[in-house]
């Protein structure tokens, strides 16, 4: 049995659609109608989106969460001074488990 990208990570629990567009869709939508609680941060010069989510999360792999609710694609670097939104894992867990 394979493996699943995002298995053993012990912050979301052992979800199976973690970094796929129907998580990207609920993570928008969490964040537009305030079930998943957010804050706003803006991007440092030499910060990546994996930085990031290492900063705010403990874990760098999680990049993709800070890209979904910010809108921003699937790029890891994105210019100084973009706003980026950063939704609370427990609330993006309890909509995605």
């Amino acid at each position: 049995m394979a493996l699943r990208r995002y298995s053993r990570d012990t912050i979301l629990g052992f979800g199976s659609h973690y970094g796929t567009a129907k998580a990207i869709g609920v993570i928008r939508r969490g964040i537009s109608d305030g079930t998943i609680r957010s804050k706003q941060l803006l991007l440092g010069e030499r910060d990546r989106l994996d930085v990031v989510a290492g900063r705010e999360y403990g874990d760098a792999s999680l990049w993709w969460i800070v890209s979904a609710a910010s809108g921003i694609g699937w790029a890891l670097q994105v210019p100084a001074n973009t706003v980026l939104t950063i939704p609370s894992l427990q609330d993006v867990a309890k909509l995605l488990g």
